[in-house]
Formats: structure tokens, C-alpha cells, sequence
């Protein structure tokens, strides 16, 4: 490893970080609706001065940092937050922390990526890239990270994702899920006059309890029934009521367990007397592949010592990111953040602008540390 400069240019990285989270955190960015924050990242980086700005067949945007030779070290950032446009997308400043709808996922980390042509050393041995993504919250199941790592503009060695409130940790475990939505119908009626009729409603109950009898929490695993609906009226049986189950887990066998566990469910309810006249649908709502790096890669190897080179403490975490799709296409991968901050996918989300520089810094210093190993 090559010895590592300190600070250089980072105060005036802050600044710049600062000021373009704020202007792009007002800006709505629900996934699928990026396209107006893609081009306002884009017309940063090409005033920048990255090359080869563009975008891709799904939306996300490119642009290329340093060139070299060889695979490429690509960095991610996603452009889309779980926040609609129908609410209030305004920032405040309460000490050094900045607040707002996400702020920290991911906003400051897109504003931070175009940052590393200021902070990296004028030539790299390998290019490097930023990608700024689309698609990989809630029900985009990284669609614009799969894009990225199946047809990239240049061959990809690594790829890093930063996530913005994500300092002091590097995630090596992609946590995988497996979505669906179970829909429950029947006859429906007249609350007294069809009384003997079954509901829809009363059906989801049962199932769903089953399913959670049957998904106990377990160790890296979680199950979560995230939301449900159905019904016509309080005086009604129901016709249809449906609910949407997410499953996660670490490791890719754990997780087609639990899907077993939950279709079981469903067969035990199916044999039930009791859910005679109903039937039961299973619509799936999108998958994220689990997969993780050996944490004496490389790549971990340049992530930790970036942190600790920053005065940072390290943590080797499991999480959901775009790195799993890199984990998918074979890639080595890792998640890292710019600060520190809490709250994100609510409306009190806040990130601690005094960590940037040392975020900054140990972004850029990742990079530089994995360039230089042979």
C-alpha cells in the first residue's frame, strides 16, 4: 500500500457536497421518477470535467473519472429515495446536522461521487467510474445496478456502492429477499344475510398467521408482513384481501428456506376446512440475490484501511444494497458512506455534516489503496 495523503482538498469537497445535497434533496425522486435528478447530477459532472457522461438504456448515469488500463474500479451511488413527490422535500440545518428526506439515503452520497476527481491523485493505474443509479429502493429491485453490472460501458473489476450515512461501516454481506404478494378471494356477501359465506378478510388472517407460526425469527434472517388491504365495507364479506411478505436473509440457501417455509403455509391453509370457498394467489414482487466478499479481499483489505487511516472505526456489517447485484454478476463488491446520520426512510432523516471530510477522504482513499495493490 502506498502512503496516503491527508485533507487534500477536502475542505472545499465539503463545501461543494453540502451545498449540492441541499439543492438535490429537494428534488423528488421516487423510484422510477429519477430522470429529473439524474439531469442535474449530470450537468454537474460534465462542469466537473468527467468524461464520457451519459446515460444508460435504464436511466442511470455515467461518467468516467480517471483513465487507466485494465478492469475498472466503478462507484455507485442510487438517485432514488423512498419519499413520493406529493410531500415536503425541504432541508434544514440544526447544528452540523442536516435534515431532511433522504438526505443520507442516498442523497449526499450522489453528491459526493464526482468528488474523487478532486481527491484522488491525478492518474490512476485503473480507470475509475461513477455510476449514479436507478431502481434500488422498495419494489425497484436494483434494476439499475443490474443494468450497470450486465452491460457496463467498460469491463468492471470492483464496484463499490456508497451509501450516504454509512461511515464506520463496510458492508461484505448483501442481504438477499424475496417479495410477494398473497391475495385471498372468495364469494363475498352480505355481512348477516350471507353470513355462512366466507370472508376474504378472515382467510388473510388465518394465513398469515400461519406463515408467521411457520417463520420464527431466526439468526440473519427477518420476515416482515409490510403491508395489507382488501375488503369492500364493514358490512361486507369480503371478496379479496391481499398482504405483501419480505423475506430476507444472508445466505442464499436460508432464504430459499424460508420461501419453502412460507409456500408450506400457504398448502396447510389450503388443507384447512376452514378455508373451504377461498382461494389463494401468490404474485411475486421482485427478488435481491444475497452474496458477500471474503473479508481478506482486497477490496475489504483497501476499505479498512482507509477507515482506520481516517481515524474511523471499522465495522464488517450485512445489508441490502447495489452491491448484491454485483455479488450476482460475479463482481467484488462491498457497500461503504461519506457520514454518519440516522432515521433514514422518514421524515426526521438526518446526517452529520462535521464526518464528511473524514468520509470523503476515506472514500477517495479506498480507491487510491486498491489501485495500488499489484
Amino acid at each position: 500500500m502506498t502512503a496516503l495523503w491527508w485533507g487534500k482538498g477536502v475542505e472545499s469537497s465539503v463545501a461543494r457536497v453540502v451545498a449540492r445535497t441541499e439543492e438535490l434533496a429537494v428534488i423528488p425522486a421516487p423510484t422510477g421518477e429519477e430522470q429529473a435528478r439524474a439531469a442535474v447530477v449530470g450537468a454537474w459532472w460534465r462542469g466537473d470535467g468527467l468524461a464520457e457522461v451519459h446515460t444508460d438504456a435504464v436511466g442511470n448515469l455515467w461518467g468516467r473519472v480517471r483513465e487507466g488500463t485494465g478492469p475498472a474500479i466503478v462507484l455507485g451511488a442510487h438517485l432514488d429515495t423512498v419519499f413520493g413527490a406529493d410531500m415536503d422535500h425541504a432541508t434544514r440545518r440544526d447544528g452540523t446536522r442536516l435534515c431532511g428526506p433522504g438526505v443520507g439515503d442516498n442523497t449526499v452520497a450522489v453528491a459526493a461521487l464526482a468528488e474523487l476527481g478532486v481527491l484522488l491523485p491525478a492518474s490512476t493505474r485503473r480507470p475509475v467510474w461513477v455510476v449514479a443509479t436507478v431502481g434500488e429502493e422498495g419494489l425497484g429491485n436494483l434494476a439499475g445496478a443490474t443494468e450497470a453490472l450486465r452491460r457496463p460501458p467498460v469491463p468492471v473489476g470492483a464496484f463499490i456502492a456508497v451509501e450516504g450515512n454509512y461511515l464506520d461501516k463496510i458492508a461484505t454481506r448483501g442481504v438477499g429477499s424475496a417479495r410477494c404478494r398473497i391475495t385471498v378471494s372468495g364469494p363475498g356477501g352480505h355481512a348477516w344475510e350471507r353470513a355462512d359465506a366466507p370472508s376474504a378478510v378472515h382467510g388473510t388472517i388465518v394465513l398469515a398467521a400461519e406463515a408467521l407460526k411457520r417463520l420464527p425469527p431466526l439468526p440473519d434472517t427477518s420476515v416482515n408482513i409490510g403491508r395489507i388491504g382488501g375488503g369492500e365495507a364493514i358490512n361486507a364479506r369480503a371478496r379479496e384481501c391481499w398482504f405483501d411478505v419480505d423475506l430476507r436473509a444472508v445466505r442464499p440457501e436460508t432464504l430459499a428456506a424460508r420461501e419453502t417455509a412460507l409456500h408450506d403455509a400457504i398448502r396447510a391453509w389450503r388443507a384447512d376446512p376452514a378455508s373451504a370457498g377461498l382461494e389463494v394467489t401468490v404474485t411475486d414482487l421482485g427478488r435481491r440475490p444475497a452474496g458477500e466478499i471474503p473479508s481478506d479481499a482486497s477490496l475489504v483489505r483497501a476499505a479498512s484501511a482507509a477507515l482506520r487511516q481516517a481515524g474511523r472505526p471499522v465495522r464488517l456489517v450485512a445489508a441490502s444494497t447495489d452491491a448484491n447485484a454485483a455479488y450476482a454478476a460475479g463482481v467484488p463488491a462491498l457497500a461503504i458512506g461519506v457520514t454518519t446520520g440516522e432515521g433514514e426512510h422518514t421524515e426526521e432523516e438526518w446526517i452529520d455534516l462535521a464526518d464528511l471530510p473524514a468520509g470523503l477522504t476515506a472514500l477517495a482513499a479506498t480507491v487510491s489503496i486498491l489501485d495500488s495493490e499489484r
